[in-house]
């Protein structure tokens, strides 16, 4: 499942230190910022599907890991039904259409550093989750439907459960989840 480059807005303050070791263990790991959806056109253009905030997000990415080999972005633009973008290696609409389904991703480290209380969804994979002082699972997805952002919680006896992350629900974000433990039954 890609994950989503979209900031979580938080209701504390954590000190930068804190955030940058949270983003230590994510820093390794590649941030998939769109999907090819298919071919745009006969030159070779291809249609995205974003999984970042705007199509504002890739232009400062120049290169992108696709697999197993890496595409250099020519241009990129808002379209009718998603953003629209070039990349050199690809000339026809042949070699569009054959990477449709292509994820398209960045090194963590390319990605700009956030103000103090946000965070990428990214960053949050694989943090341990607490509830009542005790660690209870692990941290395996987050997502968003329409409602508010969920992270998904995969718990030590391999269940899983989903809890939105609202004040209500998710105590605290730093090295570590902390999650009310009514939300986990």
């Amino acid at each position: 499942m890609p994950l989503w480059l979209t900031r979580l807005r938080r209701w504390t303050k954590l000190p930068a230190q804190t955030r940058s070791e949270m983003a230590a263990g994510a820093a390794e790991r590649p941030v998939t910022l769109a999907a090819i959806a298919g071919a745009h056109g006969i030159a070779g253009e291809v249609r995205l599907k974003l999984f970042a905030a705007s199509v504002d997000s890739l232009r400062p990415h120049r290169n992108f890991l696709a697999g197993d080999r890496t595409l250099a972005l020519v241009s990129v633009r808002d379209g009718g039904q998603g953003p629209i973008a070039r990349f050199a290696e690809v000339t026809d609409r042949n070699a569009a259409e054959a990477l449709r389904g292509t994820l398209l991703a960045v090194p963590r480290a390319s990605l700009p550093d956030l103000p103090a209380g946000e965070f990428y969804w990214h960053d949050l994979i694989g943090l341990p989750v607490e509830a009542d002082g005790s660690v209870v699972g692990t941290v395996v997805s987050v997502d968003n439907f329409g409602a508010s952002d969920i992270i998904e919680i995969e718990k030590a006896d391999g269940g899983r459960v989903m809890v939105p992350l609202v004040p209500a629900a998710v105590l605290d974000v730093g090295e570590r989840v902390i999650v009310d433990a009514a939300w986990l039954l």
